[in-house]
């Protein structure tokens, strides 16, 4: 038959176990002594065994309250340190969050906000995953990630998708190259004539643009999986290439010219995604509150 124990009488055992008196055990607990006596009695009916010997002048353990008085103190020690635990995770001293997040969003926008977050919670572990879009999905679905920031709207019922930020393109050229002249905005039949040196067909950057120009095609020199590697490709001229504002931080050279790409509906989207099904840890609720409140805002510079 399952015993119910509350911490109050395991308390109350052991303080008395410690006074050997009813009178100083029940003043330690803040009690009276009736009540004190009481709740002894309610803890050896519960148990089916008397704890402690009692005379008029002491109160001394029996064999089987000597036998429980070490498993009670460590049940009370667990407990305390379990509260203990609870309250750091709660008020956010202790505890671990697992993010998913773009490469581009990875790499510029957030390590200056994770500073921020370890300096004020220097106790909360940071894993950070930084992949691509399907990848970010599928970290949240298998609860290896809190949530995710991701290009891809989830389409399972178990995740829910919330849109976090938009970001516009840009085309990115070496300062000699025809198409870094000029104010206006550059259009997707600018680009027909050029080279172009592309991420690889797995990346939302190079599904949007795909999108957008269809059925059209653009003249593909390279498919490289890097930013950094692509940026190297254009400075040394061998095409230009397409990225969303949020990556051009990676392009950030004397020889190189960033232009806005004006096509309708040529916009990427960014959305925050987690489990429909279950509630973030008051550390991943800090960091998620942190993220939204310091989403990108702006569509990117024009540098020219």
């Amino acid at each position: 038959m399952p015993i119910n124990l509350s911490t109050r009488e395991l308390r109350a055992f052991v303080t008395l176990a410690d006074e050997r008196s009813f009178t100083r055990a029940a003043a330690v607990n803040h009690l009276s002594q009736p009540a004190f006596s009481a709740l002894i009695r309610g803890l050896e009916q519960s148990l089916g065994a008397r704890l402690f010997d009692r005379t008029t002048r002491s109160v001394e353990l029996t064999a089987e309250g000597r036998g429980f008085v070490h498993a009670a103190r460590r049940l009370l020690i667990d407990a305390e340190a379990a509260c203990d635990d609870l309250q750091a995770h709660a008020a956010r001293r202790r505890g671990r969050v697992a993010i998913a997040v773009l490469p581009s969003l990875a790499a510029g926008w957030l390590p200056p906000l994770l500073a921020d977050f370890h300096q004020r919670f220097p106790g909360i572990e940071l894993d950070v995953a930084d992949v691509l879009s399907d990848a970010c999905l599928e970290r949240v679905r298998s609860a290896r990630a809190d949530f995710a920031l991701a290009s891809t709207r989830a389409g399972a019922p178990e995740l829910r998708t919330e849109d976090f930020c938009r970001d516009r393109f840009h085309v990115v050229c070496r300062r000699d190259h025809p198409l870094a002249r000029g104010r206006r905005a550059l259009t997707l039949a600018d680009l027909a004539p050029h080279p172009i040196v592309q991420l690889a067909r797995s990346s939302s950057v190079r599904q949007y643009l795909e999108a957008a120009i269809y059925p059209a095609q653009l003249r593909t020199m390279l498919e490289l999986d890097q930013l950094s590697t692509v940026a190297g490709m254009v400075r040394a001229g061998l095409g230009i290439t397409v990225v969303p504002s949020l990556t051009l931080f990676h392009f950030e050279h004397d020889e190189l010219v960033a232009r806005p790409l004006d096509s309708p509906g040529l916009e990427r989207q960014v959305f925050v995604v987690r489990r429909a099904d279950r509630g973030l840890s008051s550390a991943a609720q800090a960091l998620y509150e942190l993220l939204l409140r310091e989403r990108p805002r702006a569509a990117g510079r024009r540098r020219q």
